[in-house]
């Protein structure tokens, strides 16, 4: 599974970007920083079209899975191209991100 780097696209259900940043910068691939525990979480969802439902997608919420279990950053794990979180973009619990694009193509983990 391909490692995310701060170049990776994250896509809310309805195609808001959520604007990613890393916490670190130990580890890099072609000099962007890999991403790690926390880094896609609470971040803003801009710009989210879901106006049908009442209320668009501002905010990115917890990761459900897609963090690794086996490599760690200076203690927090990397984020992984199946990453998926939920928003509090409406209908409640039913908003997701997903990664559309990793950022890199050349270092993947292997359980």
């Amino acid at each position: 599974m391909l490692l995310l780097t701060q170049d990776a696209l994250l896509l809310c259900s309805h195609m808001g970007r959520v604007q990613i940043s890393p916490s670190q910068r130990w580890v890099s691939v072609e000099g962007r920083a890999v991403l790690v525990a926390t880094d896609p979480e609470s971040k803003t969802i801009y710009p989210c079209p879901n106006l049908a439902m009442g209320k668009p997608c501002t905010n990115s919420l917890a990761v459900q899975h897609g963090y690794s279990a086996f490599v760690r950053i200076d203690g927090h794990a990397v984020c992984r191209a199946d990453l998926v979180g939920v928003t509090d973009g409406m209908p409640p619990g039913a908003a997701f991100y997903r990664v559309s694009q990793p950022g890199q193509g050349l270092v993947s983990e292997t359980p």
